[in-house]
């Protein structure tokens, strides 16, 4: 488990990041978040946060189980996770 927690961390610094530039510069925007989102520790950190929240399906319909007993977690966040080639990185 010490990988989710570190996962967490990250995240969680990352929000704080984006909060302070948010609040010291009002009209900055944020052009370059998607690739940020769509990281895998990211991933990762929503999927725990939305299951121990017991998030109900999404518009598909398809529940946090039927994710589980079906393709499995690591499968479907691969599925969710973007080819870094779509940045240009």
């Amino acid at each position: 488990m010490p990988r989710l927690t570190q996962s967490f961390e990250k995240v969680r610094d990352f929000q704080r990041k984006l909060y302070i530039k948010a609040k010291q510069e009002k009209d900055f925007r944020f052009y370059s978040l998607y690739d940020k989102t769509y990281r895998k520790d990211m991933l990762q950190c929503a999927w725990q946060q939305c299951r121990s929240n017991k998030g109900a399906p999404g518009v598909d319909g398809i529940s946090f189980n039927t994710i589980e007993q079906t393709i499995g977690v690591e499968i479907y966040l691969f599925i969710l996770h973007p080819p870094q080639t779509c940045f240009g990185i």
